[in-house]
């Protein structure tokens, strides 16, 4: 089985290569939260499993504190390079780097974290919902009455109409961006605030589809031509004061396939569905925009602050 879905990782393109690994190690706003969220939430003594480990770094954060880390990374290359670079680190020797899949990988005692970052934007392409919708219901029959707490606790995403401009030196290209989070552009027009469209708490049981359905009220005239689509992830909750540690993915703006024209004032409905772990081209194809009548709007939306 593990020799199966290796292939098929492969095929899918999930087996993402090791320099991009390495260059994660370089983003400082996901190094950063992620560090304070782990060193926030994982007491003394703690058991803690990972689930898609990379080069192990999340797992070593956790070390830190717990007295036991199981690591489990399918790609057996980034497997080696796991165990290589730990073995660099103090306490490293406390995280076991297992070669595994995570669809079927169960720990051999009750943990008290579950760590998972397979996270792209809006929850494409990468299998993280499905992983951990999977791990639970496995880990519920194995240690019944006990569920470990999960980082990221939630994710919360949200849509914005964009007027994007996509002329490179006079080259016309409609392309998908990954934009800088508080980045300006003066290719990025903000034509209406964020409008949330899901919100996913892995404390509860998620479906893989993701579907929305509301309008958007335009605040700037232009050219609607993309749809920026931000991402969230809550990966603690501080009780205490409620606050969260938030880690916000790069923005993704996709193309509308027909932009269109609007005015200050105008109401947007937008549509689309697409799965959990599915191809960006899946949600692109999915998008619906049009203009309605003030009359006919239902707002379903809460505002969604995106820095």
């Amino acid at each position: 089985m593990l020799i199966e879905r290796e292939a098929e990782s492969c095929y899918l393109g999930q087996f993402i290569p090791l320099q991009y690994h390495h260059n994660m190690l370089m983003d400082s706003n996901r190094m950063d939260n992620f560090k304070a969220a782990i060193q926030y939430r994982i007491f003394e003594g703690a058991t803690v499993l990972e689930l898609g480990g990379g080069t192990g770094v999340l797992s070593w954060f956790a070390a830190q504190t717990a007295d036991k880390v199981y690591c489990v990374e399918f790609n057996p290359d980034m497997v080696a390079e796991a165990r290589r670079l730990l073995a660099l680190n103090h306490r490293g020797e406390r995280v076991q780097v297992i070669h595994a899949d995570a669809f079927e990988y169960l720990p051999p005692e009750p943990v008290d974290f579950v760590i998972c970052e397979m996270i792209h934007v809006a929850m494409l392409r990468e299998k993280q919902v499905e992983v951990i919708e999977n791990f639970k219901k496995r880990y519920a029959e194995k240690f019944p009455g006990h569920m470990p707490t999960f980082i990221p606790e939630a994710v919360v995403m949200a849509v914005q109409p964009l007027q994007q401009r996509y002329d490179f030196l006079g080259f016309q290209a409609p392309i998908i961006q990954f934009q800088l989070p508080g980045a300006f552009s003066a290719d990025t027009t903000e034509l209406g605030q964020p409008a949330l469209y899901k919100i996913i708490d892995f404390t509860q049981s998620n479906d893989k589809l993701i579907e929305w359905q509301g309008h958007i009220s335009i605040e700037h005239s232009g050219m609607l031509s993309a749809l920026r689509f931000v991402t969230k992830n809550i990966l603690a909750i501080r009780a205490e004061d409620n606050t969260t540690i938030d880690w916000l993915n790069h923005y993704m703006a996709l193309p509308l396939a027909r932009p269109l024209a609007v005015q200050t004032g105008d109401i947007v409905s937008i549509q689309f569905s697409y799965r959990a772990g599915g191809s960006i081209d899946s949600l692109q194809n999915a998008i619906e925009v049009k203009l309605v009548k003030p009359e006919q709007a239902q707002y379903t939306r809460l505002a969604f602050a995106t820095v």
